[in-house]
């Protein structure tokens, strides 16, 4: 007897996809190349700063050897390792992000870098941490911090300290994830002042190694504390005097001061890897649902083998592959239970299982489709375009799956949305925002992958980042390109009225020919993974034979602490399904 309800819905689902008959080698190769320089750029940006050498020998671990230590093995996915939208010099933002399991449960996870100003706020870093309790609030699990912050970088205040997403929010964003009961933990370093001090006073729990302090201002700040508006040799003379003082007390804010008297800081230990194991403590103290409790069927791999993605996915953006064959390689014994096959067939929605738990999947069909989009008479629709039925049937499923609880992974290669008259007709524009609408209100977890082209509107509304109230994280491949139109096009739009002129009035129309290409090449340049990884377009490019892994993350970590449940045998989506496939027949 089956252990799981609704057996003879999510048991033995349709199986998709068919063994790969050739290894496109070139493709491989291709894709392969992109892989090894966002690698190569994520381990330059890791070795730059302070040497690991140096840092031990003075007694500290660094922030990378900090997570090895704490988290359980084999369970990092890293968010956000490129990104640097402000162009720091050492090319990061300060800090190291990601998913990762502790004490088997899993959480957001951030690292001061302590090799890099050890670990000052710098430009772009709040952006950064915004981004991850976003994450933590989306998908309600903890937030975990290895604080080891120095402060505000100075020189730069002014990108770093005020302005709506700046250096403060972070600290609302703690206070808001504690009142919907999501903990926000901290193990706490080295010197923490002004801004530092406020990361390590705002969470829920708070570990501090004994040699660490926080405070509202360092011994700097108090030795300039009376300002003239500008130095001469006397204040110049109190500023040394203080700071040669300072040398010879403790810093504000050190352990007699948290532990023995305000008791912010609940545990001190003597070692570094004492406060790991303190967080590791606190960690398998909070609740969280054994996964049992929701899955459908036995964990299983795809029936076939995630390497022919390099393969499948066609490294060249004009050539046309079976998304059918993808997903293939990415679900459990590649199942799908598809949601109205045949009705708005450029979109392929339905349910999939991630290691035995249900998910809802929206992906781009790509291909010619004949005599579609309906409201067009004698037309073919182009695959990746977005049409009336495929909206339609979006919204449907999304809000299907909101009412049963179901957490959503969108796989988005779109070329836009469908344009002129009869699109406007047919209520596109409409039955977007309908779409946007129907994911804000689904208050479901969600992430999404740009596999390829995430291009205009259409990558709004196919579950894209900027749903920032339900898109947990977003990924980019390789082959990623996102931008408002590919160049050719955008470089049409802008001088084809120009070229016409040009000609008209006799003039040589190489020069605008030269602009155009310009037009191009820029668009390739800002629109490609690294430059996504850097501004924050996706939140990591990751190895093709690493999606199925971070779609696993996503989906654990998603039903860790459900914050809404819908039992299985009250669920509508998979008897909607039947119910379409019956009539059908």
């Amino acid at each position: 007897m089956s252990q799981y309800s609704m057996a003879g819905y999510f048991k033995n689902m349709p199986r998709i996809g068919r063994p790969l008959q050739i290894v496109n080698e070139e493709n491989k190769n291709q894709l392969l190349a992109v892989e090894s320089e966002i690698e190569e750029l994520i381990e330059t940006a890791q070795a730059e700063g302070r040497s690991d050498e140096s840092l031990n020998e003075a007694g500290q671990m660094t922030a990378i050897q900090r997570l090895a230590e704490l988290i359980d093995e084999g369970t990092w996915f890293p968010l956000n390792s490129l990104f640097n939208p402000e162009g720091n010099d050492n090319g990061s933002t300060g800090i190291i992000k990601g998913l990762a399991k502790i004490s088997g449960k899993w959480a957001v996870v951030i690292a001061s870098d302590n090799k890099k100003l050890a670990g000052a706020w710098v430009p772009g870093q709040a952006e950064n941490l915004i981004r991850g309790s976003d994450t933590a609030k989306i998908l309600g699990i903890p937030l975990v911090y290895v604080l080891n912050c120095s402060g505000v970088k100075f020189d730069e205040q002014e990108k770093v300290y005020p302005n709506r997403r700046g250096g403060g929010t972070p600290f609302f964003r703690n206070a808001e994830l504690q009142k919907l009961g999501i903990p926000v933990i901290v193990g706490i370093y080295g010197t923490n002042p002004a801004g530092g001090g406020y990361h390590s006073i705002s969470p829920t729990i708070l570990v501090a190694h004994k040699d660490a302090n926080m405070a509202v201002g360092g011994a700097g700040i108090l030795g300039g504390m009376n300002p003239k508006g500008y130095v001469d040799k006397e204040s110049a003379q109190s500023l040394i005097d203080a700071t040669v003082n300072a040398k010879k007390t403790s810093p504000p804010g050190s352990v007699p001061i948290h532990y023995n008297e305000t008791g912010f800081f609940r545990e001190v230990y003597e070692d570094e890897e004492g406060v790991l194991a303190g967080i590791k403590k606190y960690m398998e103290m909070i609740p969280a649902y054994n996964l049992e409790f929701f899955r459908v069927d036995d964990p299983v791999l795809p029936a076939y083998p995630d390497e022919d993605l390099y393969s499948l996915v066609p490294f060249n953006q004009k050539r046309q592959y079976d998304i059918y064959e993808v997903m293939a390689r990415l679900f459990d014994n590649s199942e799908f239970l598809e949601y109205k096959k045949g009705y708005g067939p450029e979109m392929a929605t339905g349910l999939a299982k991630i290691n035995g738990l249900l998910v809802g999947v929206v992906a781009n069909v790509q291909g010619m489709l004949m005599k579609y989009p309906e409201y067009k008479e004698n037309s073919i629709g182009i695959g990746g375009k977005l049409y009336r039925q495929g909206l339609v049937k979006m919204n449907e499923f999304v809000t299907l799956c909101a009412r049963d609880k179901i957490p959503m992974i969108w796989i988005q290669d779109t070329t836009g949305i469908d344009v002129g008259d009869d699109a406007e007709k047919a209520e596109l524009l409409g039955l977007g925002q309908s779409l946007i609408y129907s994911i804000e209100v689904s208050d479901l977890p969600q992430m999404e992958i740009t596999l390829r082209k995430g291009t205009a509107a259409a990558h709004y509304v196919l579950g894209g980042p900027q749903g920032n109230n339900t898109n947990a994280f977003s990924l980019g491949t390789a082959a990623t390109e996102v931008y408002v139109m590919n160049g050719e096009t955008a470089a049409a739009a802008m001088y084809a009225r120009r070229l016409v002129k040009d000609q008209k009035e006799g003039k040589d129309i190489q020069s605008t020919i030269d602009k155009m290409n310009q037009v191009i090449r820029e668009y390739t340049e800002k629109s490609r993974p690294k430059y996504c990884a850097f501004t924050g377009m996706v939140d990591e490019i990751v190895d093709m034979m690493s999606l199925r892994p971070y779609m696993e993350a996503f989906t654990e970590a998603a039903y860790q602490n459900k914050k809404a449940i819908c039992a299985f045998h009250q669920m509508l989506l998979p008897r909607v399904i039947r119910e379409f496939n019956t009539y059908k027949k």
